[in-house]
């Protein structure tokens, strides 16, 4: 799946791990994703957290799509920051799943958390192309 993802790849997202329902992805803040008022566009962020949830929630075999997600954002990110996102699985039940990805830089003074997502999964099979 990940080998595929054009969209991901082209942002500079690297997927360190993946296994057992949780998953670690890199991303490094570009030019291009700073917007007017010099912090990084939260669809980046979102973007980062949703493809970490991808992993995190395919790492059991099976085709697995959202089903739904929210974002909070607690700090902004700027430029040259490179943030990473740590998926978890909490539960999953039937085709459904629950998981959260935590979005953090690292700083001097220790991890600072950028966003906190909860994306919600359907197992759904085989994709036909």
């Amino acid at each position: 799946m990940l080998e595929s993802d054009v969209a991901s790849s082209s942002l500079g997202i690297v997927v360190t791990a993946a296994h057992d329902g949780s998953a670690i992805a890199r991303m490094r803040v570009t030019e291009q994703m700073v917007n007017g008022h010099d912090i990084t566009h939260g669809g980046y962020v979102f973007m980062l957290a949703d493809t970490t949830f991808a992993a995190a929630c395919n790492s059991h075999g099976p085709v697995t799509v959202a089903a739904g997600a929210d974002i909070t954002f607690v700090a902004s990110a700027r430029l040259g920051d490179e943030l990473v996102a740590t998926a978890q699985e909490r539960t999953r039940y039937g085709r459904n799943g629950i998981y959260d990805v935590t979005v953090h830089r690292d700083t001097p003074a220790g991890p600072e958390v950028v966003a906190e997502f909860r994306g919600r999964s359907r197992t759904v099979g085989q994709i036909k192309r």
